[in-house]
């Protein structure tokens, strides 16, 4: 593991929890390093995932298949974010998701034995994890409601404003499916935006 990739994961966990020199040693001793090519999958549904995934570069759409094969993207990754299916990971059953990388992508794992490890033997690390969950649920509990109380155009004006970074690294298509739209509404309303800023200008 090269240190640029612990030091970016220690500056994370340091947000949030305080670990003596230590404590931040016995965490890196329990992480690998891996490189995933473009379209490598890090998660595939139906496997149980063994580990936890840190992105240190690189971009990962997570999303699962309908039953007419119709792809739902459910997140975006880029780096400094944890990816994969938490469901599979927590309860070790088969994961519902796939996580796949669309370009190269340099990541930290932490396999599910060292997690319980730490967790015993390191309790502030139990911590920090139990907040990464609590803010994934809020999250997902607020795109359930914008998903049923706003229009499209206020979902896509909301992920512009919390992740303008997503919007130059990700295709729109790839947008649209995480909106619920197809990618010509998502286009229409493109033209709606760019068209009312040109009238302001």
């Amino acid at each position: 593991m090269q240190a640029d990739q612990a030091k970016t994961l220690l500056e994370d966990v340091r947000r949030a929890v305080k670990l003596t020199a230590e404590e931040e040693a016995m965490l890196l001793s329990k992480l690998r390093s891996r490189t995933y090519l473009k379209g490598q999958y890090i998660v595939q549904e139906g496997d149980i995932v063994r580990f936890q995934t840190y992105l240190v570069s690189g971009k990962v759409r997570t999303f699962y298949l309908d039953r007419e094969g119709n792809e739902h993207i459910v997140s975006f990754g880029i780096e400094h974010w944890w990816v994969g299916d938490l469901c599979s990971f927590a309860s070790q059953i088969p994961a519902d998701f796939n996580a796949q990388c669309l370009e190269k992508t340099e990541v930290l794992q932490l396999s599910y034995a060292d997690t319980e490890q730490l967790y015993e033997e390191l309790p502030k690390i139990e911590r920090f994890f139990l907040l990464l969950l609590q803010r994934a649920y809020i999250k997902s509990q607020k795109r359930i409601v914008r998903n049923h109380s706003l229009t499209a155009r206020e979902r896509y004006e909301l992920f512009l404003t919390e992740h303008p970074e997503m919007v130059e690294r990700f295709p729109q298509y790839m947008i649209a499916s995480y909106l619920g739209v197809t990618k010509e509404f998502l286009s229409s309303i493109r033209r709606q935006i760019a068209d009312e800023e040109k009238k302001l200008n």
